[in-house]
């Protein structure tokens, strides 16, 4: 691909979006190939060998600047029938993004603005280094952040969306992690640990758990109260029973760590060359039962 490069590494997939010259700005071509790049996780998604955990990040010294200049300067003269199309296939990336069936993690290594915060906005989980800056400025354009609204919005809810919506303000890291934008921030220089800490916890759960809690959290807040009640005790019975859940309950109560987490915990070590990086999981795992 011309703009993104994907990576694989043991159990997780790393794309990049690689655009470092123009601050990794969106144009049509990086915005179909992190569709298709995305789509091919999808494809692969719960198969024997498929990666775990998807982290997105951008080359260079910027997550994403927005929207590419010379892609703007054609818009100016697109038809409304056009104009369509080309919102069409950002909405489509973001909700492709935001319904990944695998655990994504944003990894915010600089700017973030318009479209940029949509990218972190769909994403499970973000982690930006401490000098990142963020901003929904489209209104000093005279324009909306329309197709990222739905996952900046529940994100951050209402109240920081009004605010930040409407001023364009230009905001740090701090403020980023009081609103809900982002999950955690770290220095420049604990950046990755951060993001590999975060990668380890996700890549030693349950990669079919992971899958079900994604479906969770989109399903249940669309449910009146009679359908989730059917709706996720079918789940749980479901999960319990399965091949995974019953590998679970069983390294529980035997204070071991169940398969699929030694199997994770070996490819991140293999991954490092024996270095230690983020905080391993104790033996046995979580003690603590959940609510199943």
């Amino acid at each position: 691909m011309e703009t993104v490069t994907v990576e694989r590494n043991g159990p997780v997939k790393r794309i990049v979006m690689n655009r470092p010259r123009v601050h990794n700005a969106f144009n049509e071509v990086l915005i179909a190939e992190l569709t298709r790049a995305f789509r091919e996780v999808e494809a692969e998604a719960g198969g024997e060998g498929a990666p775990r955990v998807v982290v997105l990040t951008g080359a260079g010294k910027s997550f994403s600047a927005g929207a590419d200049l010379h892609w703007m300067g054609k818009m100016k003269a697109y038809t409304f029938e056009e104009n369509l199309a080309d919102a069409m296939a950002l909405a489509e990336l973001m909700s492709l993004i935001h319904r990944c069936p695998l655990p994504t993690v944003a990894r915010v290594n600089g700017a973030a603005i318009g479209g940029g915060v949509g990218l972190l906005a769909a994403c499970d989980l973000s982690v930006a280094s401490g000098t990142a800056v963020f901003s929904l400025s489209e209104i000093k354009l005279g324009l909306v952040p329309a197709c990222i609204a739905p996952y900046v919005i529940e994100r951050i809810g209402r109240r920081a969306a009004r605010e930040l919506f409407l001023t364009g303000e230009r905001f740090g890291a701090e403020k980023a992690l009081a609103v809900g934008l982002v999950n955690r921030a770290a220095p420049p220089e604990g950046l990755d640990a951060e993001v590999e800490g975060l990668v380890r916890r996700l890549v030693t759960s349950g990669p079919g758990a992971l899958r079900a809690a994604k479906e969770l959290i989109r399903t249940v807040p669309v449910l009146d109260h009679e359908r989730v009640k059917a709706y996720t005790a079918e789940m749980i019975a479901r999960l319990r029973v399965s091949d995974e859940g019953q590998e679970g309950i069983r390294a529980f109560f035997e204070k071991r760590n169940p398969a699929w987490a030694e199997a994770a915990e070996e490819a991140l070590r293999s991954m490092e060359g024996g270095k230690e990086t983020g905080a391993a999981p104790e033996k046995g795992g979580d003690r603590t039962g959940g609510t199943p």
